[in-house]
């Protein structure tokens, strides 16, 4: 990794501001950090030290997403995803700094774009993702999300494939997110890329994140359960497009 840049107080300032929207944003959604951190970190520090940083505050934003929303957890459901994410997670951190993921983000954005009218038409039918299809699902995601940035989209579509709604999706995604956190950090501590800027920095928007989650339990206590799917779905839409917009420009 090249040396990273020393920030200033402003730029420190435009990081924390980003932080708190994303935090409020993603506990809303289910998702937000790690789409649009690396749209102002990407300028500041480059693209190597994204995902070590983006793994870092994670641990703090969905720790809070897990406290606030602990009623909702599907522990179930969370235990499938970890027994199948956790191997493959390993080898998507390693490879991360070995593969280009351009036309995998295309694939999978694309894929997920088309899971949201799928899921409404298989839901009006009856029909939802077992427990074999989830697996084998979180099976590919453990890659995207230990080798990229963004990819809770993959396992919020997963999750609302299998039937779950509202805060219930917010809750397993987040605490699945925590050990898959871990096990990226301790790729990345081995590899030597968690450097002491990457650490503050990671730090700075965790601590900003864990705060600003609660504020968005609040919105969705007043929010009706299918006005909260309705949010997931155009999380799962917007960044997909955005996973796809990434990799057309890289």
């Amino acid at each position: 990794m090249p040396p990273l840049p020393d920030l200033s107080f402003t730029q420190l300032a435009l990081i924390a501001g980003l932080a708190a929207f994303s935090a409020v944003a993603g506990g809303v959604a289910g998702y937000g950090t790690g789409a649009l951190m690396p749209l102002v970190l990407v300028p500041l520090v480059g693209a190597a030290p994204v995902v070590p940083i983006i793994a870092i505050s994670a641990l703090f934003t969905n720790s809070a997403r897990t406290v606030a929303f602990r009623e909702k957890l599907e522990p179930r459901r969370a235990v499938i995803a970890l027994v199948a994410a956790l191997p493959t997670c390993v080898l998507g951190a390693w490879l991360y700094t070995l593969l280009s993921g351009r036309g995998a983000a295309i694939v999978i954005g694309s894929t997920l774009i088309a899971t949201v009218p799928l899921r409404r038409v298989l839901k009006r039918r009856g029909h939802r993702l077992g427990e074999k299809g989830f697996a084998v699902g979180a099976l590919v995601w453990g890659i995207v999300v230990g080798s990229s940035t963004g990819a809770g989209i993959v396992l919020l579509s997963l999750l609302m494939a299998t039937g779950l709604e509202g805060a219930a999706v917010i809750a397993t995604d987040a605490m699945v997110s925590i050990i898959m956190g871990v096990i990226k950090l301790s790729v990345f501590g081995f590899a030597g890329v968690v450097t002491p800027l990457v650490l503050t920095v990671g730090l700075l928007i965790g601590v900003i994140g864990f705060c600003s989650t609660f504020l968005a339990r609040l919105l969705i206590e007043r929010l009706p359960v299918h006005i909260h799917t309705a949010m997931l779905d155009a999380a799962v839409i917007v960044g997909a497009a955005a996973m796809i917009f990434g990799a057309l420009r890289g």
